[in-house]
């Protein structure tokens, strides 16, 4: 099975960095050949075009905002949107800029493009900050990369062994 970990965020936006920081800790880690990391920033583009490539899953990593404790790691199913609600102008739109966007947008891009694989996770880390000007992680967004990554893993290990 190929899977794309997306991993996205802006390292410049605080705790909007997390994807980035989980993507460089998976650089460090022994991943299946058929796994692919990107760290694909903020464009919904650049996931778009890391997804061309037909994967059979897509793990998304990014800080996500659900109003839990900063530092809370969330593995989710997710479910794609009915790309139908969207106009053709919102959803280019979604491919400019991503920062602070819900994820289901990027889903919604990736299914527009007929590029989304059938099998979506989501993993988010509840944030602290990400409207500052700031190139740090909080610390508890420090400690939750490691905890990311290890879901990460635990997710393409429960993929490859289905």
């Amino acid at each position: 099975m190929d899977v794309l970990v997306a991993c996205m965020g802006n390292l410049l936006r605080g705790d909007d960095g997390f994807g980035v920081a989980v993507a460089d800790v998976l650089e460090d880690r022994d991943l299946p050949e058929t796994i692919d990391v990107a760290e694909v920033g903020i464009s919904g583009v650049s996931m778009a075009q890391e997804l061309l490539d037909e994967y059979d899953a897509f793990v998304l990593v990014d800080a996500m905002e659900k109003g839990e404790e900063p530092g809370t790691v969330s593995v989710k199913r997710a479910s794609v949107p009915d790309v139908d609600q969207y106009s053709d102008r919102e959803v280019a739109s979604f491919a400019a800029d991503m920062h602070q966007t819900d994820p289901a947008k990027v889903l919604v891009l990736g299914e527009a493009l007929g590029v989304l694989p059938e099998i979506v996770v989501l993993i988010g880390c509840e944030p602290t900050k990400t409207d500052e000007l700031s190139d740090e992680l909080s610390a508890p967004i420090k400690e939750a990369v490691p905890r990311a990554a290890d879901q990460v893993e635990q997710v393409i290990e429960e993929l490859l062994s289905s």
